[in-house]
């Protein structure tokens, strides 16, 4: 798909490219499937401009890690920071191709992949890094779009994953939960 995530994002997030933001249904969909932080680590992969690692971070009371390959979305994310407590940490990092030494934790209470699933190449090798980052009985989130959803005639309907890549995605998990958003859907998942 990509040949360098860092090359194809980052001209994107520089010119100011949003993408779209967390809703009231979604955020009600990740509490009830995280639940609270209690101050347990949480990564955000793709991270962009930081909302839904800030979400995880003040609202669910998180420890958490953004990450992103684009080093334009980390600081916009960063920049966003306007609170006098501690604030997420931000790490520029393409998890696909660095190793875990850029991230503060061994292991993860919650891993969010939010809208990103769907960029990664090797989508099993990528699942398997995610297996090895989540802490024992941790959630791994997943939110991507499913091809077909959309009715648009711009090719946008193919935007999300196919079937066949939603079920990489579910195979190998003890618990799978599932729950739809419009053209979205969501994915709980737990060793």
């Amino acid at each position: 798909m990509i040949k360098s995530p860092r090359s194809y994002w980052e001209p994107l997030w520089s010119k100011g490219r949003y993408y779209r933001q967390l809703a009231p249904a979604e955020t009600a969909l990740l509490a009830q499937h995280l639940g609270p932080g209690n101050g347990r680590p949480a990564l955000d992969i793709g991270s962009g401009d930081g909302a839904l690692a800030r979400h995880l971070h003040h609202q669910l009371s998180y420890r958490t890690t953004g990450i992103d390959c684009a080093p334009s979305a980390v600081a916009l994310a960063a920049s966003q920071d306007t609170t006098s407590g501690p604030n997420p940490t931000w790490r520029c990092a393409d998890i696909t191709a660095d190793g875990f030494n850029a991230l503060p934790d061994l292991a993860y209470a919650a891993i969010t992949c939010r809208l990103v699933y769907r960029w990664m190449d090797d989508k099993p090798a990528f699942l398997d890094r995610m297996r090895q980052l989540l802490a024992p009985g941790g959630c791994f989130w997943v939110v991507t779009e499913i091809e077909g959803r959309r009715e648009d005639s711009n090719g946008l309907e193919r935007l999300g994953i196919t079937g066949a890549e939603a079920e990489i995605l579910t195979a190998g998990w003890s618990i799978v939960r599932i729950a739809d958003l419009d053209v979205l859907r969501c994915y709980a998942l737990r060793p």
